[in-house]
């Protein structure tokens, strides 16, 4: 095995030297820095981790919570985070909550201890009530794609979500649709607000039985969830998802139905990569989410330096309205 003392004598410098190099601690004259770079890629020599973290009181790892990497929304925040985190020279450690509370308390509780530097938390599902457990954390944490009411004490970089619901709702208006129902996810009360305060702006109001709540966020959920609706509403014209996933299953139960997309039944959902497979192209609300989750880690980083934002800092990324082929003004 490789020693420190190898690269040392290769690059004829002192193991303290080799040392400053790798966890950047000392500055090390760049002639320098570059002989020993060049000797560890020579020689092969991987730091031993485990004996750095013990030296420098840093793991650099940094947890990151998710409540899935099945879909195609949270598996590209966790491409963009590890990106962010590479290009630091950081680690990921990936935590899934896979939406259940008792095993993100779990996770929760285990990170407590120094076993990661900074914790990154995206989607608040399950896990507003657990937050408490990180009241002794001494690492740095960001939240991020939260919904709900953010908690004072942590950072957050998130959608507007709220606005996302209002320009789906203002177009399906402009177009003229009146007869107009959500399908939703229980989480997703800011969206379902936005969406209501679009009609609102024209004295129309979005009852409460005209929001659906899907009994589980995935395209059978959506079927589901629609096909009641279609049911026992076949007067709506058009359907607004909070989730691209639902509208996946919404389109289905419209055709099983005999409605035709957009002419009987328009179809507008939030953006999920797979939309760009469906017939026709689903008029959706773009989140910039790849984007979101690097100013998430970056603002996790810069925390990590002591110059970070405010802990109760708040950053809103705005959505943006896609027109695709899924919505029309209503028939006659």
């Amino acid at each position: 095995m490789v020693t420190m003392q190898d690269v040392a004598e290769r690059a004829g410098v002192t193991k303290q030297t080799v040392s400053n190099v790798i966890t950047g601690r000392v500055a090390v004259r760049p002639t320098t820095a570059a002989r020993v770079r060049a000797a560890i890629e020579e020689l092969g020599y991987t730091p031993n981790l485990v004996a750095r973290s013990l030296a420098t009181g840093s793991t650099r790892t940094v947890g990151f919570f998710v409540p899935t990497v099945a879909g195609a929304f949270y598996g590209e925040m966790v491409e963009e985070v590890e990106d962010v985190l590479e290009e630091a020279g950081h680690h990921l450690l990936l935590c899934t909550t896979r939406l259940d509370g008792e095993r993100a308390r779990r996770h929760l509780a285990g990170l407590t201890s120094r076993s990661v530097d900074a914790l990154l938390i995206a989607g608040d599902q399950d896990l507003l009530g657990h937050l408490p457990l990180l009241s002794d954390a001494r690492f740095p944490v960001v939240l991020c794609a939260w919904e709900t009411e953010a908690p004072d004490r942590f950072p957050v970089v998130t959608i507007d979500y709220e606005r996302a619901g209002y320009l789906a709702g203002r177009h399906l208006r402009e177009l003229g649709h009146r007869r107009v129902a959500v399908l939703a996810s229980p989480a997703h009360t800011a969206r379902v607000a936005g969406f209501r305060r679009a009609f609102a702006a024209d004295g129309l109001t979005v009852s409460d039985d005209a929001v659906r709540y899907a009994a589980a966020p995935t395209p059978a959920g959506g079927f589901a969830a629609a096909e009641a609706l279609l049911a026992t509403d076949p007067g709506v014209t058009a359907l607004f998802t909070t989730h691209d996933v639902l509208a996946l299953g919404a389109l289905e139960a419209a055709r099983a139905a005999g409605r035709s997309v957009p002419h009987d039944l328009s179809l507008i959902g939030q953006d999920i990569s797979e939309v760009l497979l469906t017939h026709p192209a689903l008029t959706t609300v773009s989140i910039p989410k790849r984007e979101m989750a690097r100013q998430a880690t970056e603002l996790l980083l810069r925390a990590l330096t002591k110059t970070g934002t405010p802990a109760n800092s708040v950053q809103l990324m705005r959505p943006e309205l896609i027109v695709r082929g899924s919505t029309a003004p209503p028939a006659g």
